[in-house]
């Protein structure tokens, strides 16, 4: 009878081993063959580090007045924002502020490009309520730009990352790999 044991055992084992998940990685081609575009990337790379600097400037320059932005800015355009109009100010410089910084390093970056587009959408806002559409986009205007023309552009930028990324040359890069573990066949 032993013999009869071991061979049931052995085939547990076999079909324990089976059963079990297996890790498969499965990598994706880049369709340059593994060409990188250094240009590309590096324009990129100068695109997102430009911007955010830029978008802590801006971040920046709130936190000088934050009183007078408040009233002037946030408390006459909107209204209808709950709460303290300072508040609203200083979450508006906070997310110039720090959202740039994960945006330029690449960590978080689609995140902190969807706080950014939100914050320049809003600025877009407060620049066509203040102005109007200037005669966009045929007018020449006094300042040879429109009021909303420079956050219109910063929130193309932030919805730019926003879809595509922070590109190669970033601190937290995703790799071609993409591992998955496939369904055993038991029911």
């Amino acid at each position: 009878m032993m013999p009869d044991s071991i061979q049931l055992n052995s085939e547990e084992s076999q079909s324990s081993k089976a059963n079990q998940s297996q890790k498969v990685e499965v990598v994706v081609a880049s369709p340059n063959d593994g060409e990188v575009n250094i240009l590309g990337e590096l324009a990129i790379f100068i695109l997102r580090v430009g911007f955010s600097i830029f978008m802590i400037h801006h971040g920046l320059e709130k936190f000088q007045d934050p009183q007078g932005f408040a009233e002037f800015v946030v408390g006459k355009y909107f209204g209808f924002l709950p709460g303290d109009p300072v508040i609203w100010t200083f979450a508006a410089a906070i997310t110039q502020i720090v959202c740039p910084i994960g945006l330029a390093l690449g960590i978080f970056a689609r995140i902190s490009a969807l706080g950014l587009l939100n914050t320049m959408l809003f600025a877009v806002y407060f620049h066509l309520v203040d102005t109007g559409l200037e005669g966009f986009p045929l007018a020449v205007v006094d300042d040879h730009n429109y009021a909303f023309e420079l956050s219109a552009i910063y929130a193309a930028i932030s919805l730019y990352f926003l879809c595509a990324g922070p590109g190669r040359l970033s601190a937290f890069r995703k790799t071609n790999k993409v591992t998955y573990y496939p369904k055993s066949n038991d029911n």
